[in-house]
């Protein structure tokens, strides 16, 4: 007896969508059911944000904010050892990592600048946002205080450096670390990766105990993602029930901007890199290239299209394959140019949203988690999340901003998917480049 097909199952991303749809929805029907009185929250419609909607929403957060300081140690300290020993790879490996750094760095300093150019979230009315930024006055208030206290530059600097790991690990979500918090985490980490690259075969073990750290946590987020249409229906009713249909146009704004912000990089800062560094026309690399962009726009994942761009990287871009396997292999997980600039804009959206003032220290802090975060983001579909909202944390955002944006993510997760892989073979043709400069280099006259 034939049994019947089972109906295949919606995407997430459409069940997210659907979710932050009917949250929308609901909250706008309650917020007319149970309209304000003299500019204050029926007291109703407080109590099933607060207890039901909200809770939802903690439900999700707090599932990825579980896993989250051992994922982001576990992935940056495993995409710094990737790259080898520095020793033994020379000049290879350190263009590779001085390009990504500063590609990596152009990228966030792009999207910090559309955010502050555009403000895509000062679009939301100020009484919105006063009152979006008291109903979380409680959480993000302490957060807040200990961000904006004094401090001068030389204590800064060496705050980044710890002196106890393990409380800066313990206090970097809620701000009581007595020093930089999640950027010493990140910095004891690459200290972390640096010393397994020198000694790989020592180092084994360990290296092997972090994978299983990592899995474990990717492993987690994958349950939290299956509750993530639930919590973003309850955040997102929470949202609309106290900012009415404001919040979504606001939304369209930073859409646009990340957006714009995306294809500046892409088809400026790339198309300059390459055109002065590898001497290759922008447009024919464009053109060669068009096959991997495809991939990674459909695919939403580095690691996914990585096959692709090996061979596209060989067979029409003429890289050497030593360098392509090196280059782009590493560049899946650590040359994350677009999700670090999503990171740095979708930040200052959400600060500007719940209205809170980040200092020009704050931004520079920002940017150097995205740089960071963008070498520990996995490779995978929405895998920025966890780390956008351990930025948020950071500089005293509200993390339930992120139900704002969660209901668009998949449409920008395709696209900064789709600027990582293009920075991948930017790195790629311009290390090849000098590579082969260094063979046909003629001999010094005598």
């Amino acid at each position: 007896m034939d049994h019947p097909a089972s109906k295949p199952r919606l995407s997430l991303h459409w069940q997210i969508l659907i979710g932050l749809s009917i949250g929308a929805i609901a909250g706008w029907i309650a917020r007319q059911v149970w309209p304000a009185v003299a500019g204050k929250m029926d007291p109703t419609l407080e109590w099933l944000t607060k207890n039901v909607a909200e809770t939802f929403g903690q439900v999700f957060l707090r599932l990825i904010f579980m896993v989250v300081v051992p994922l982001v140690f576990s992935a940056l300290t495993l995409g710094v050892a990737g790259i080898g020993d520095v020793r033994r790879l020379g000049k290879l490996g350190v263009r590779t990592l001085v390009m990504t750094l500063l590609l990596s760095s152009a990228s966030v300093a792009i999207g910090l600048g559309m955010a502050n150019f555009v403000q895509p979230g000062a679009r939301l009315p100020k009484e919105k946002r006063i009152e979006l930024r008291a109903k979380y006055a409680d959480q993000s208030q302490d957060t807040v205080k200990k961000a904006a206290s004094a401090k001068t530059p030389r204590d800064s600097l060496l705050d980044i450096i710890p002196r106890n790991p393990l409380q800066e690990m313990v206090g970097a979500l809620d701000g009581s670390s007595p020093g930089g918090g999640m950027l010493a985490v990140m910095f004891f980490a690459l200290v972390c990766g640096v010393a397994i690259s020198i000694s790989p075969e020592r180092t084994a073990p360990l290296v092997a105990v972090l994978e299983g750290i990592y899995d474990i946590a990717m492993v987690v987020i994958g349950w939290a993602m299956k509750l993530a249409p639930i919590g973003v229906a309850g955040l997102m009713f929470s949202l609309t029930a106290t900012l009415g249909v404001d919040i979504l146009r606001t939304l369209i704004w930073y859409v646009g901007a990340v957006l714009a912000a995306l294809a500046l990089h892409m088809f400026g800062v790339y198309s300059l890199v390459v055109w002065l560094v590898a001497k290759l026309s922008p447009r024919q690399f464009f053109s060669r290239i068009s096959e991997v962009l495809l991939t990674a726009f459909a695919t939403s994942s580095s690691n996914a299209t990585l096959p692709t761009s090996l061979r596209v990287a060989e067979e029409k871009l003429g890289v050497k394959r030593e360098v392509a396997n090196f280059v782009l292999t590493v560049g899946s997980t650590a040359n994350q140019n677009g999700t670090a600039l999503y990171e740095g804009i979708t930040v200052l959206f959400l600060a500007q949203v719940f209205d809170v003032e980040l200092t020009f220290a704050q931004q520079v802090q920002v940017v150097l988690m995205s740089v960071l975060a963008g070498v520990g983001t996995a490779g995978v579909p929405g895998g920025s999340l966890p780390l956008v909202v351990l930025v948020l944390k950071s500089v005293g955002v509200p993390e339930q901003g992120i139900g704002i944006i969660l209901g668009v993510d998949r449409l920008l997760d395709m696209c900064r998917t789709t600027l990582n892989v293009t920075g991948d073979l930017a790195v790629a043709v311009c290390v090849d480049r000098g590579e082969k400069s260094l063979e046909t280099e003629p001999p010094c006259p005598t």
